[in-house]
């Protein structure tokens, strides 16, 4: 994982992230052209279940070349996203009964393919979030310090 297409550092600070899983994503050409880009977002983003398929909701990926554009496209549509059959029923058992969310943590090239990194992330309180804060807060302090 040398270069990073794109990352959601805010997933990390609303979630606990409990396990990761990879998975391909089903992307058109100016899809991919403009990810190579660097032009993806995935913040906000969730992975959700839908006829027995995972899709990847509100991630957005800008358009390649803004002039020369089909009309018709779609930034922010839900993307398909690729899983062997047991790791779809280990994500989809895991959504219904511990009650997680499947986040997208960072996209990322593998063998030519994009992959997107899934976290399995339970919500944070927001207690959970001050803690978390002021623990980075202190080690900030602590490496002045040093």
């Amino acid at each position: 994982m040398d270069k990073i297409y794109a990352n959601n550092k805010k997933a990390y600070f609303d979630y606990e992230i409990i396990d990761s899983v990879e998975a391909g994503v089903v992307l058109i050409g100016q899809e991919v052209k403009a990810t190579r880009n660097n032009r993806m977002n995935l913040n906000g983003s969730y992975a959700t279940f839908h006829n027995g398929e995972l899709f990847l909701i509100n991630s957005s990926i800008a358009k390649y070349q803004p002039k020369n554009q089909v009309a018709d496209y779609v930034e922010d549509r839900s993307r398909k996203l690729l899983l062997s059959k047991k790791q779809l029923e280990k994500m989809f058992v895991l959504t219904k009964e511990k009650r997680v969310t499947l986040i997208p943590l960072k996209a990322y090239p593998k063998n030519g393919k994009i992959k997107i990194l899934l976290g399995v992330g339970k919500g944070k309180k927001n207690y959970d979030k001050r803690e978390s804060l002021k623990q980075k807060d202190q080690k900030r302090h602590l490496k002045e310090w040093i």
